[in-house]
């Protein structure tokens, strides 16, 4: 579709010239390049005016007044996960003005107010940041070498639900890390697909998609027979596996199945995936 273009005033006399001198419009049309309904109408102006300058369009009017569209900004920075549905609702109830969701998109926008999906973060206490910093302080001098032999390994969550229950809250630019825009979660309750994988340095296991719950079970007859003592076999004794602190990792037949196989734990500080290096690979996947 081509984009429509105005004419200019000096055009706009070129035509009214030429239709005075007794030509056709749609000679015009022709020699111009222009439409004919295009100079019809413009022929009809200067008719009815006597002059063919443009005239002024003022555009749709403004549904919302100032006072609205302050109310508007107040209750979304009171009510942060705030949907537009309910902000519209909520200024209908208060105002009687009734506008669209795409109408409080465009004034909280002119704000600088946006949704935008809220920083998750694991709600930590005193006991979790002293066992994560004691952890740090050990490892702080392990060489290259040292964290060759350590395959991590990891669990990510795929939901099958067309609503993944994501809110946004609406926040102003640069301030994605501020306490207000920040929700303390670790238990996610949706149903889907679990993906396990592990990486070592210079290699990977195969990906497990695990349909339903991970189980001790499971774990054990899968991901430790099948994928973890296969590294174990070809490592040695200086062989270090990494799971976190979920139950079935912790359950007693699992730490039965592990030194069964000779296989070493490293102790993880609980609610510390932002350690794991497999949580930062998967972000770029």
């Amino acid at each position: 579709m081509t984009q429509r273009t105005h004419l200019d005033d000096f055009l706009r006399g070129r035509i009214i010239g030429r239709l005075e001198c007794g030509r056709t419009q749609l000679e015009v049309s022709d020699e111009l390049g222009i439409v004919q309904s295009v100079i019809s109408r413009l022929w009809q102006q200067f008719q009815d005016d006597g002059n063919v300058i443009r005239r002024y369009r003022t555009g749709r009017p403004r549904v919302t007044t100032p006072n609205e569209d302050r109310h508007l900004a107040v209750t979304a920075k009171r009510n942060k996960r705030s949907t537009a549905s309910d902000l519209s609702h909520q200024l209908s109830s208060a105002t009687g003005t009734t506008i669209s969701r795409q109408t409080v998109y465009r004034r909280l926008g002119q704000i600088s107010l946006y949704a935008r999906r809220p920083v998750r973060c694991v709600p930590l206490t005193a006991t979790h940041c002293r066992l994560r910093l004691a952890w740090s302080i050990e490892h702080a001098l392990w060489t290259p070498q040292q964290w060759a032999c350590v395959m991590f390994s990891d669990e990510s969550r795929f939901s099958l639900q067309s609503d993944s229950r994501r809110a946004f809250i609406w926040r102003a630019p640069a301030t994605r890390y501020h306490q207000e825009n920040i929700i303390e979660r670790h238990r996610y309750g949706v149903a889907g697909v679990l993906v396990c994988g592990g990486i070592i340095l210079g290699c990977r296991a195969d990906l497990h998609v695990q349909i339903g719950t991970m189980t001790s079970h499971i774990y054990g007859d899968v991901i430790l027979e099948q994928h973890v003592r296969l590294f174990r076999c070809a490592m040695g004794s200086q062989f270090v596996f990494m799971d976190d602190n979920a139950r079935p990792h912790r359950a007693n037949i699992v730490s039965e199945c592990l030194q069964s196989e000779d296989i070493t734990r490293m102790n993880w500080p609980g609610f510390s995936p932002d350690l794991n290096p497999v949580e930062h690979v998967s972000s770029f996947a």
